[in-house]
């Protein structure tokens, strides 16, 4: 076999052996990493009484009708024999303790609602937890228990992260406790349905149920972020995994130790993701930015001077590529600053400054808008004007006009709908039929203009070309 072989097959052989081995030794080793950081990763369950109607009754038993015992048996047993009991639902979750002291983040959701809270550390001792706070948007929580010397995690910046970057997680998926997992940033500033005040990291990090609030660690071995959720058909990992950045974490957390709870910056508008067509009617190379489609009356931004149609494509210096990308900076922005909004208005770039306000618990309650949509009619549907009575039981200050047929045509194709409402079209706030239709008639061929629609009271822009 060695003369069949040859020298020069054994060098191949030997060369590829030794490339295996390079490629192999450029790889990670998260050995060491783990051993320094898993001692501050912890168990944490949670306890909550449920209450439950369970039947005292057999089954398929019920009161017989006018029976002289039907009143008492009634009130002991319920309508249909329904008792009233109280059942404990638990839940596991991962956490990691972030000051000696005994302070230690975790998921919202691991603890939303719990009566109890345990939390298990490395070296078997379970100690009750106190909430000091908690926080629905950023499903970040604070959590408290009373220890000394602990051994404590340390912190990067989840703005350093890149792309393609080597991380990995420690937690507890399905009760195995201080379970290692490692993968690659997929991407960042990700967000997610519901999750407007979050930038999420991506990663192909495995993460399943039991991991949510474990931390997500660098090459440096700092924890970069807290492991919150992940995207699956199935229930178990897909490949998707989304974390917490840290930065916003210790932001939140440090708001909730200091005062219980999160005070969030507000500017008071509605936006949407400037499409490609939108792009062009607004004559912009490329789209990005958050296009306003609504300005909250009494508002920041109202009183800044935003207006529909401005598209907002920096805030304090940060590029806004999408609309998604504006509610995590806004929100986490110095309500005691002001800030900086580079924006583009009728296709000239200006510089606006705002004083932001504290986000209301609900900041389209009682709000009047200051604008809202305009109408369209030679496109393929008819329109009618608004009248005054339209106008109050609609709530639009403005004129406009209404979709009342949608035949085939460039309307049709771009979406638009019997109701809708016209209230701007081609940057023109529209006036009445007659102005709707000379704006439509003055549209040239081939090119995309914008029309900004009501729907059911929301204001959505649509872009539409001859």
């Amino acid at each position: 076999m060695v003369n069949a072989l040859g020298r020069s097959g054994y060098c191949a052989v030997f060369l590829l052996l030794l490339m295996n081995n390079s490629a192999a030794n450029n790889l990670p080793d998260f050995t060491v990493l783990v051993e320094k950081n898993s001692d501050a990763v912890v168990n944490v369950s949670t306890t909550q009484k449920v209450n439950q109607q369970l039947s005292a009754l057999a089954p398929g038993f019920e009161f017989p009708e006018n029976s002289p015992y039907g009143d008492l048996l009634k009130h002991f047993f319920g309508q249909q024999g329904q008792m009233p009991r109280q059942r404990e639902a638990r839940s596991l979750g991962s956490g990691f303790i972030i000051s000696s002291d005994g302070y230690l983040l975790t998921n919202h959701h691991v603890v939303n609602n719990a009566d109890e809270i345990i939390v298990r550390l490395q070296d078997r001792r379970e100690l009750k937890a106190q909430l000091v706070g908690s926080d629905e948007r950023t499903d970040v929580a604070l959590l408290k228990i009373e220890a000394d010397h602990l051994p404590v995690v340390k912190f990067g910046s989840s703005k350093n992260l890149k792309v393609g970057e080597w991380v990995f997680a420690i937690g507890s998926p399905f009760g195995f406790d201080s379970s290692v997992t490692a993968g690659i940033v997929s991407a960042k500033r990700r967000n997610l349905p519901q999750e407007n005040y979050v930038p999420f990291i991506q990663t192909d990090v495995a993460i399943n149920p039991g991991n949510s609030g474990g931390p997500l660690f660098n090459l440096e071995g700092e924890v970069v972020g807290i492991n919150s959720q992940i995207y699956s058909r199935s229930g178990g990992f897909m490949g998707l995994s989304f974390a917490i950045p840290i930065d916003v974490a210790l932001n939140v957390s440090k708001q909730l130790k200091n005062s219980g709870h999160v005070v969030r910056g507000w500017l008071g508008v509605r936006i949407q993701n400037v499409t490609r067509e939108l792009a062009e009617s607004f004559d912009m190379e490329k789209p990005y930015g958050a296009l306003v489609s609504q300005v909250i009356v009494d508002s920041p931004a109202e009183k800044a001077g935003l207006k529909v149609g401005d598209i907002i494509v920096a805030f304090n210096g940060e590029i806004v590529n999408r609309s998604s990308s504006l509610p995590p900076l806004v929100g986490s922005a110095d309500i005691k600053r002001v800030a900086k909004l580079e924006i583009i208005r009728n296709k000239k770039n200006k510089t606006v400054t705002v004083k932001l306000e504290k986000l209301p618990e609900d900041e389209l309650a009682n709000s009047k808008v200051i604008a809202k949509p305009k109408a369209n009619s030679a496109l393929g549907i008819t329109v009618i004007n608004l009248t005054k009575k339209m106008r109050e039981k609609l709530e639009i200050q403005q004129d406009g006009v209404v979709v009342k047929a949608v035949g085939n045509g460039v309307a049709l194709r771009a979406g638009i709908r019997v109701g809708d409402i016209v209230m701007q079209f081609a940057g023109k706030d529209i006036k009445n039929t007659e102005h709707f239709k000379k704006l439509v008639d003055g549209m040239s061929e081939g090119k995309y203009f914008s029309a900004l629609i009501n729907r059911q009271g929301n204001p959505i822009f649509f872009a539409l070309k001859k």
